[in-house]
């Protein structure tokens, strides 16, 4: 299909996105790497009449240390982040989960940032960061605010983005030695996960499951089965729990939250839990 009449912004900067995102608000849509958004405007599921271009922002693509932290731009590209040394050795769940994204030429136009503010729950990357206890740097006209992962997914394909807002910057906390899994349920390779479990080890364990809600969704009933000293098997068999998982041509709900169990399960013992 064809996408509606648009205009089209190349921003040069950061503050030119910011500027033409305040003057055509909700109007407006960010365009990066393009995977997310150009599939809705082809079958007319978005239809801004404005987009605003900001796939050639090289300021807001980088990884690095910063504390005790690993700060990544929010438009890197999905193989970067898969191929980063940095995150590899302190941040390796986010770089194993970024080569589980598409296939090469979907990394290599991708963008974590994109992925992240598509919000889709059948997305890989958002799992991750949700497991990780990450946050997001969003940038707006009156400057930056942090906002936890946990806190940025607010429904279906919506986040607390304003719509003057870009997420610029992902930042997730120095894991070095963590023992991490990613466990993905598909059909074919590059698929959408049917199902999905992001679990890391560092001290205490963080899960996070893909397609079992409106949102990407953290597990902490799982979390805190393991903290009261339960066992992998036991903490999985309660991962479905206040999940609302969708029937489509896939799966039943039923299915869903069986893989859930066992994909959880399989995570923690692979990550050592």
């Amino acid at each position: 299909m064809i996408p509606a009449a648009f205009d089209y912004v190349r921003a040069g900067s950061v503050d030119e996105a910011i500027a033409a995102l305040s003057e055509h608000g909700d109007e407006a849509k960010v365009l990066a790497g393009g995977h997310s958004l150009l599939p809705l405007m082809k079958l007319r599921l978005a239809t801004p009449s404005v987009l605003v271009d900001v796939g050639w922002l090289s300021e807001l693509s980088y990884i690095r240390e910063e504390g005790d932290e690993i700060a990544i731009g929010g438009l890197t590209r999905h193989h970067d982040v898969e191929h980063s040394d940095v995150l590899k050795a302190n941040c390796g769940l986010l770089a194993h989960v970024a080569g589980f994204v598409g296939d090469p030429q979907v990394r290599h136009r991708g963008t974590l940032g994109g992925s992240l503010a598509h919000a889709d729950p059948a997305s890989d990357l958002p799992a991750a960061v949700l497991a990780l206890g990450g946050s997001l740097v969003l940038r707006g006209p009156n400057g930056d605010r942090t906002v936890a992962a946990g806190d940025f997914f607010q429904g279906f394909l919506e986040t607390t983005l304003a719509p003057d807002e870009l997420l610029a910057e992902v930042r997730v906390p120095k894991m070095p030695g963590a023992r991490f899994s990613y466990q993905k349920f598909v059909k074919r390779a590059q698929d959408w996960a049917i199902v999905g479990a992001a679990v890391v080890r560092n001290g205490h364990t963080g899960v996070a499951l893909v397609n079992m809600g409106q949102t990407p969704i953290r597990a902490t009933n799982v979390e805190e089965a393991l903290a009261s000293g339960a066992s992998a098997a036991d903490a999985a068999a309660v991962a479905d729990q206040g999940t609302n998982p969708s029937a489509d041509l896939n799966a039943s709900e039923e299915f869903r939250r069986h893989l859930s169990r066992v994909l959880v399960r399989r995570g923690l013992e692979e990550a050592g839990a």
